[in-house]
């Protein structure tokens, strides 16, 4: 170094970069213990992820499969209560010489005050029972478009991002090869190679976050988990 100036600089920018480098190797433990604490098994060699392919025709959002469920006991129950809103017929008589038999109609919970309104209150809840679903439904259906959407456009920015790392390492072997012929100056060399390092980062960057967008997804539809397994 003929600048001693330049060297202080190149001590400081190292100094940043190990700070970097632990705090994310102390992040990346965590996440490690975190996800240890979930697994049945070690994960700790843990690297990277695999492919994650879902998407949003994979299988019927949770929300909505609660909702219908939910119509399902509410008509059931419904209908007990309409049941009992209802007149009774019942059987009665006597065995003997002077058996008798005959059918009682019960219309006393028929013909009580409010009945007419219980009953069209019975219908109403049917009738919101269904409405909840249609509601649950376009709800899943707008989170999933917009999952569709960042997900698409968080990949397509991944894949820009990649060519740009891509052309910042060329710039940086270059400047390299420049310095090494002593036509370029130390911090020339320390420029690009910044460049090219926040542009390997804004790509790991975008591309874990169209996988987390994934996972998101993934937790809509249910499918996180096998629950036939659970």
């Amino acid at each position: 170094m003929s600048d001693s100036s330049d060297l202080h600089i190149l001590r400081q920018k190292m100094l940043e970069i190990n700070a970097s480098k632990s705090a994310a190797t102390e992040t990346a433990r965590t996440a490690i213990s975190e996800l240890n604490a979930m697994s049945i098994g070690d994960l700790s060699d843990v690297r990277g992820t695999s492919e994650f392919p879902v998407n949003a025709s994979l299988a019927q959002p949770l929300s909505v499969t609660q909702s219908e469920a939910e119509k399902i006991r509410a008509i059931a129950a419904a209908k007990v209560d309409r049941a009992g809103q209802l007149p009774g017929l019942s059987a009665s008589g006597t065995v003997g010489e002077d058996s008798t038999f005959g059918l009682n109609l019960n219309t006393d919970t028929l013909l009580g005050l409010g009945t007419g309104d219980r009953l069209k209150a019975i219908e109403a809840t049917k009738e919101a029972a269904g409405r909840r679903v249609a509601q649950a439904n376009e709800d899943a259906n707008r989170q999933l478009r917009k999952l569709e959407g960042q997900i698409a456009s968080k990949e397509r920015q991944a894949a820009e991002a990649a060519g740009l790392t891509a052309q910042a390492k060329q710039n940086l072997d270059l400047f390299q090869a420049q310095y090494d012929a002593g036509q370029r100056q130390v911090m020339d060399v320390v420029g690009v190679y910044e460049i090219y390092a926040r542009q390997q980062e804004t790509e790991v960057t975008l591309k874990y976050e169209a996988i987390r967008l994934r996972v998101a997804m993934a937790e809509l539809l249910g499918v996180l988990a096998d629950g036939s397994a659970i």
